[in-house]
């Protein structure tokens, strides 16, 4: 009886013995797979929110491990490599920081290298309300409302949009001195991005009248033909005409120059249905 339970004892200890030295060999063989899979390659990013235009310095930048193979194309592995280029657009912390997102060695930092070759920026200065409340923001397009006064008769005075579509490439204040009081007073400084051509409306409406910014959807491509008001047909004494134009969904978004409709205006009523605009001529 004695003999048997040796014999049970024994086989069970050597079972678990093979299934021990099993294992073990296993979790070895398994060991060199598990570290291939999880080799991994520097990529830079950055360390803060970085703005558009500014200049990479080494703190704001740090090195992130990446699983080898998955980092996204034109990354980087040393920060000494782009030190002192510009960002051509916002970076948010720990992004990776990518070569088209970089201005070239030769361009420097700051805006100049952001704008398009062909195009201009142009800034203008705003207050609370014209800069539609504090709503305006880089990436935002607006539409500029001039108001002059084409003569010396008060009723010659016009409200007109003359750019539409127009990309805004900054906005933020900067600190000028007050003429009268001789203190330093904040001024909201906002940054368009036009052609050449709309750089000189911009800058006589904003020396011969005042400007407001319309904040428009980035979706609504549309250029509205309008042909501006005076005070008699805001009071309603003279009957103001309507024109719009149809929607250009789908097009390049790009800044444009509105005239004044020549003739005698078309009457239409504008049509929405669900997403889509349309419009019809009242006959």
């Amino acid at each position: 009886m004695r003999s048997r339970i040796f014999a049970v004892l024994a086989v069970a200890i050597l079972a678990g013995g093979g299934l021990a030295y099993g294992t073990y060999n296993m979790v070895n063989n398994q060991a060199p797979a598990a570290a291939a899979a999880t080799e991994t390659q520097p990529v830079v990013v950055a360390s803060a929110n970085l703005q558009l235009g500014a200049e990479l310095k080494p703190g704001d930048l740090t090195v992130m491990a990446f699983p080898k193979g998955k980092a996204p194309e034109g990354t980087f592995t040393q920060p000494s490599e782009i030190v002192g280029r510009g960002l051509i657009v916002p970076i948010v912390k720990n992004e990776p920081i990518l070569a088209a997102k970089l201005a070239s060695k030769e361009a420097g930092s700051g805006l100049p290298p952001v704008i398009p070759e062909g195009m201009r920026a142009v800034s203008v200065r705003v207050d609370e309300v014209v800069g539609v409340a504090g709503y305006v923001l880089p990436g935002n397009r607006v539409d500029v409302l001039a108001t002059a006064n084409p003569s010396d008769r008060r009723a010659d005075v016009t409200t007109k949009v003359i750019l539409s579509n127009v990309q805004v490439l900054t906005a933020g204040t900067r600190m000028e001195q007050d003429q009268e009081d001789t203190k330093a007073v904040q001024v909201t400084v906002v940054t368009l991005l036009v052609f050449p051509e709309q750089s000189e409306r911009l800058a006589l409406a904003s020396t011969e009248g005042k400007i407001q910014l319309a904040l428009r959807n980035p979706l609504d491509q549309g250029a509205p033909e309008t042909p501006g008001i005076k005070t008699a047909g805001l009071m309603g004494t003279v009957k103001a005409p309507v024109v719009r134009s149809t929607s250009t969904k789908g097009r390049v978004a790009l800044p444009v120059t509105l005239g004044v409709s020549g003739g005698s205006p078309i009457p239409t009523v504008e049509m929405i249905r669900g997403d889509k605009r349309a419009t019809e001529v009242i006959k």
